[in-house]
């Protein structure tokens, strides 16, 4: 059995560090918060162009709200194993948190590695969509309409793109890609050298590549630093849980 004063000493380390890890793990379940908001604007905002690429590509906004869902829920769970100082739940909390460290890092690692497949995916399906552009009759002619009008570009490497495809024997360059409307009418757009200078000269592949990668480049920024952070919580995890049993060995 240890000291009076042992014992003494071991309390207050269990008091403070059960206090840094509730608020640790309200912080790390505000930051589930921020997460569903990320993907909710990743769904919203990238919408237009995950849907030219496969169907997968469509699912990672889900993904990030999904993954909000298990961080709000991990973090609620940590809270209530900090206030009962239960050891297993506080290992089990430690665990989980080490599992979601190693898929947030293996999804990563997976993002990295086939980041140019997705960007040669995602030229052949606009290449595509491009080809057989109908107006605004289906979903990926109106989403090239958006890219277009949105990012002020035109075809995939330029606006002499259109020229290869059957829309533009008949309605010439489409209108999303006119810098003006007041000035660009349809024989305008039907004469290449007559558009040139009234549409825009850049091509959509380049810009929507920055765009994707600046967009994309915070969500990871947010998931990435949310991954990290958990190693902090599976220290004072595993720290507090280690106090605690010691403390009860010390009474025995």
């Amino acid at each position: 059995m240890a000291s009076p004063s042992r014992r003494l000493q071991t309390k207050p380390v269990i008091t403070c560090l059960k206090s840094v890890l509730i608020i640790y793990s309200f912080i790390f379940w505000f930051s589930g918060i921020i997460l569903l908001a990320v993907g909710i604007w990743g769904k919203v905002s990238l919408e237009v162009y995950f849907s030219l690429l496969d169907e997968k590509a469509t699912n990672v906004p889900y993904i990030l709200i999904g993954a909000s869902g298990v961080v709000i829920l991990l973090g609620t769970f940590g809270c209530f194993a900090t206030c009962r100082g239960s050891t297993w739940m506080l290992k089990l909390y430690a665990m989980l948190l080490t599992l979601i460290f190693l898929v947030v890092l293996v999804a990563a690692i997976v993002g990295f590695v086939f980041r140019h497949e997705i960007k040669n995916t995602f030229r052949a399906n606009y290449e595509r969509a491009v080809e057989d552009y109908k107006g605004i009759t289906d979903e990926q002619s109106r989403a090239v309409d958006t890219i277009q009008s949105t990012l002020h570009c035109c075809g995939v490497a330029n606006f002499t793109d259109w020229e290869k495809t059957e829309y533009f024997k008949e309605k010439g360059i489409p209108a999303s890609c006119c810098k003006s409307n007041f000035n660009c009418t349809l024989a305008d757009r039907k004469d290449p050298d007559k558009a040139k200078g009234k549409v825009y000269d850049k091509g959509c592949f380049s810009m929507v590549t920055q765009t994707m990668e600046s967009k994309l480049s915070i969500v990871a920024g947010i998931s990435f630093g949310i991954a990290c952070f958990q190693l902090v919580g599976i220290f004072l995890a595993c720290c507090l849980s280690r106090s605690i049993t010691n403390n009860q060995y010390e009474m025995v």
